[in-house]
């Protein structure tokens, strides 16, 4: 990569909870080029911007959206190409700002890069599916950002692992190791990587070399770049793929030509810093975020920057709109242990119990949600989700207002199905059988046990009927808090539990090529006895 900044300015790279930060305070000792830097003063170029009359930024541009419009609003209107994208001496005159005159420190900027970065995976990318996460770090700041995002990534519910084969010998890197040390994060060397990174891990994080950096990459990094690489030119059908996500400019690109001969990293999402560099117009993947929320107007008058406003609270926005989706062309090739007959439990329930406690274990949401359908005396079916509240050898219990549509529909066929679907672990379990409903008893001893609030709304939602406005719901929710502020009982709704008692269950699990494992259990008697019948039915 050719060096676009002249010689003797001094490259700096910036970040911040999806920001750039300064790469060339920490690359003498790397195993690169470095580049050549100097004190010369910018104190004339800043006084040109630092003036307390500038108005404040307002991303109001082209009749596009303020800042005060709705997050929905932003993402609808706002356009990719109507982002300020910088050159690479930009981006270093900015850095130079925030760290001089504006009294950003580095690691302020790191923390905050670090931040954005993992708030963006997060975005897209949710650790019960993609929970497994190395994080490659250069010797500089962009491998710096790294090591805060592997920190966050921890508490965010992910398993993070970090290679950092160059580490640079100064306190702040040292303190960011020391911090990931004390959460048991695994360090790998080169060598200890697998040499084929698919099977170990679900997200790659590019964090080696940010937009300060030119020439050609060294060992060890030349060889990682040239892995992630690979990644796409070895995709197989039956091989799930890990996503690459590269930290301000993917790493081995010209920052401002982009991925000059098409031989680069592909990155599935990019998180530029502070602003997209120029060479971020080149990236074609489906994720693109931005991290920075501390640019101040004084930054943004000088440089004419337009970009998106940040919803919320958040620490970044998406660049343009989602990737539009060939639905038809959605597919998952599922990878899972086998499902054998002679594997499984006699009983269905102890089956169905095994495979709730592996989702419990999993840290899956709702495991005990599922899809509960039924079909009133007109024929016409309806579903809807239902939580699980209760399990024994009668059946499977749930809850719900006794004038619901549901409830309606089960007086007049007391027959229902349900289903529970476990996406982490391509497991799905169907149940059918009557229902009836659970005594009085046990419908007052669980509703009383529920929340108080829980018990105010449910009588506050007379469920499936007409009401005019969510208002009307507070309102009414509000006198009856207040009636029962003293901690007296709450009286029980015609609201109770409904138990279905098993006549049929089928587990499926996801296999490779749709050759699905299903299981079916149905029972019969033999010697006056009930068991069950287990059979393989063709996927």
């Amino acid at each position: 990569m050719r060096l676009l900044v002249p010689r003797g300015r001094r490259i700096v790279r910036r970040s911040m909870t999806c920001l750039c930060l300064t790469h060339s305070l920490t690359q003498t000792h790397s195993p690169f080029p470095s580049l050549h830097n100097n004190r010369n003063s910018l104190f004339q170029f800043f006084s040109g911007i630092l003036r307390p009359s500038i108005r404040p930024f307002s991303a109001n541009f082209n009749g596009g959206p303020t800042p005060a419009a709705s997050s929905s609003a932003i993402m609808a209107d706002f356009h990719a190409d109507s982002v300020t994208y910088l050159t690479q001496r930009e981006a270093a005159e900015i850095d130079e700002t925030l760290m001089g005159p504006l009294g950003f420190s580095v690691d302020q900027l790191m923390e905050l890069a670090g931040l954005s970065v993992a708030a963006s995976i997060s975005e897209v990318y949710k650790p019960t599916e993609h929970g497994r996460v190395l994080t490659i770090c250069g010797p500089g700041n962009n491998g710096g950002d790294g090591l805060v995002a592997a920190r966050h990534l921890h508490h965010f519910g992910y398993k993070p692992f970090v290679c950092y084969p160059k580490r640079t010998p100064k306190p702040l890197y040292s303190g960011l190791v020391t911090q990931l040390e004390a959460l048991s994060i695994p360090f790998l060397s080169v060598e200890e990587l697998p040499s084929d990174l698919s099977n170990d891990f679900d997200i790659l994080v590019d964090a080696m070399f940010g937009f300060s950096f030119h020439g050609s990459p060294r060992p060890p990094f030349d060889d990682l770049i040239q892995r992630l690489v690979s990644l796409h030119d070895n995709d197989q059908i039956d091989k799930k793929r890990p996503v690459i996500v590269s930290v301000d400019i993917p790493s081995g690109w010209h920052v401002e030509e982009g991925d000059v001969d098409g031989t680069g990293i592909k990155p599935d999402m990019l998180v530029s810093l502070t602003a997209p560099k120029l060479g971020a117009k080149k990236f074609g993947g489906p994720h693109h975020f931005l991290g920075g929320r501390f640019v101040p107007p004084a930054i943004a008058e000088k440089y004419k920057l337009v970009l998106p406003p940040y919803p919320g609270t958040s620490m970044c926005v998406r660049i343009g709109k989602p990737p539009q989706v060939d639905i038809s062309a959605l597919r998952e090739n599922y990878i899972s242990p086998e499902f054998l007959e002679e594997q499984v439990e006699a009983d269905p329930i102890n089956q169905f119990r095994k495979w709730f406690d592996d989702a419990m274990a999993a840290g899956l949401k709702e495991p005990n949600a599922m899809a509960l359908s039924t079909v009133g005396k007109d024929g016409k079916p309806s579903s809807r989700m239902v939580l699980l509240k209760g399990l024994d050898k009668d059946g499977f219990v749930w809850y719900t207002n006794y004038e619901s549509r549901k409830a309606r529909e089960l007086s007049e066929n007391p027959r229902a199905s349900l289903l529970f679907y476990w996406d982490g672990l391509n497991r799905s379990v169907r149940v059918e059988g009557p229902v009836q409903k659970v005594s009085d008893e046990e419908s007052e001893e669980y509703f009383h046990s529920r929340p108080r609030g829980s018990q105010i709304g449910a009588i506050v939602s007379k469920q499936s009927t007409v009401v005019p406005g969510r208002h009307v719901l507070y309102q009414e929710y509000k006198e009856l808090e207040q009636k029962y502020a003293d901690g007296s009982m709450i009286p029980r709704p015609n609201w109770g539990g409904y138990r279905l008692t098993p006549q049929l269950f089928e587990f499926w699990q996801g296999q490779k090529s749709r050759l699905h494992d299903r299981l079916q259990y149905t029972p019969h008697e033999i010697n006056g006895q009930r068991l069950w019948k287990i059979e393989r039915l063709a996927p």
